[in-house]
């Protein structure tokens, strides 16, 4: 048995390698000197550590540096191809695939629309199954550099036990991903979708996001992640940031979830174009005809302004609730930013005594529609960056 003192030494090493490989993901290269300095670390303790890390594959080093005479300065550079990751997506109408490297890139990316023939859940695993194998077959991607397989899910999740409870939308429960590990060739891993967009906000959007932050995603529902102190927060039952299902009318639509008048149903995408179908008896609509519509025509006004007031309505509740520094809102209808950005932010921070646009910066996502995926992605490099799992 090791003793303690051994124990200490190893994770000490191990810490100092993931704050290493977490640096040079940011800054890309720097000199041995600089990974001292930024980490507080001693130089032999650098040297010692790249070594290894290069053995590993994930560093090389080269002499590009700035000389100021004498032999150039050796730089030490993270290399991104080294290590790759799938991302998975399953929202109600489609999967969505990406095979990502360690700086987010996607490098491959496949769609599987769900039809009658793979609406069953097991028959879009084995369709899910066949796309990653045509994937590492196609590109000739050896499985030790293959982290993992994240799937992003609309619904709580407990992602220790790899247990999909509850995804109302998709009409699924208690769905354990265990029975599927025998089916893919690396490990999985499972997040609740907003969660895994929270990841990705806080992690690759490292300049600008700050530690306290509430991601909103809006879909077919609304799913929110919250970051505490750079570790996502579930709650003592992994089910925190249902605020969805939280009641924004008394007595109001029947939900899926079985209550009634969840926030969901009035401020979601599907919300928005369930008005404009009813107001305009179209049985064929998109969000882009409607939002194109709303600029010239009154009533697709009137539709666009009551979904902001309710969808205004939930963001203050999670304000006063949770007292966030940063809200970031992603989803199909962050395309229309420069649309509805400013009229949204005037509907949240209308005058009150608990609030103002200093104090909570609401923004939409500079992720382009990718920050589920990508979080999902970013699943299996969680154990490559960080020590522990970075949730609460």
């Amino acid at each position: 048995m090791k003793n303690l003192k051994t124990i200490n030494q190893e994770t000490i090493k191990v810490t100092n390698q993931k704050k290493i490989i977490q640096l040079l993901y940011r800054e890309k290269q720097l000199t041995k000197l600089r990974i001292s300095q930024a980490i507080n670390v001693s130089i032999p303790t650098v040297i010692s550590n790249v070594k290894d890390l290069i053995k590993e594959g994930y560093l090389d080093e080269t002499e590009v540096g700035e000389s100021s005479g004498g032999r150039k300065p050796v730089i030490v550079r993270f290399l991104p191809n080294c290590r790759y990751s799938f991302g998975i997506l399953i929202t109600k109408e489609q999967v969505r695939i990406i095979l990502t490297n360690l700086n987010f890139s996607i490098i491959v990316e496949k769609i599987i629309n769900i039809t009658d023939k793979v609406a069953d859940f097991n028959n879009i695993i084995i369709e899910i199954k066949k796309e990653i194998n045509n994937i590492i077959s196609i590109n000739d991607i050896p499985l030790y550099k293959i982290l993992g397989i994240g799937f992003s899910l609309p619904g709580t999740v407990n992602e220790e036990e790899l247990i999909l409870k509850n995804a109302p939308n998709l009409k699924l429960k208690n769905i354990c991903f265990k029975n599927f590990e025998r089916d893919f060739p690396v490990p999985i891993f499972i997040e609740n979708e907003a969660n895994a967009s929270a990841y990705a906000e806080a992690f690759i959007n490292f300049n600008y996001v700050k530690s306290s932050l509430v991601f909103i995603s809006i879909t077919e529902g609304i799913g929110t992640g919250i970051i505490i102190t750079d570790n996502v927060y579930k709650g003592f039952n992994k089910r925190a940031g249902e605020f969805g299902h939280m009641t924004i009318m008394k007595d109001g639509k029947q939900c899926n979830c079985g209550k009634k008048g969840c926030w969901e149903l009035y401020a979601s995408k599907k919300a928005l174009l369930d008005e404009y179908k009813t107001a305009y008896n179209i049985k064929n609509n998109s969000l882009k005809d409607f939002m194109e519509m709303s600029k010239t025509d009154n009533k697709a006004k009137k539709i666009l302004n009551t979904y902001l007031e309710f969808l205004a309505e939930g963001i203050k509740n999670i304000i006063l609730i949770l007292d966030p520094g940063c809200i970031i809102i992603d989803g199909e209808i962050s395309e229309y930013k420069s649309l509805i950005e400013t009229e949204l932010i005037d509907k949240i921070f209308k005058q009150n005594d608990f609030y103002d646009k200093k104090e909570c910066n609401v923004s939409f996502s500079n992720l382009e529609g990718n920050a589920s995926i990508l979080g999902a992605a970013f699943l299996p490099m969680r154990k490559l960056f960080f020590l522990d799992k970075k949730v609460i």
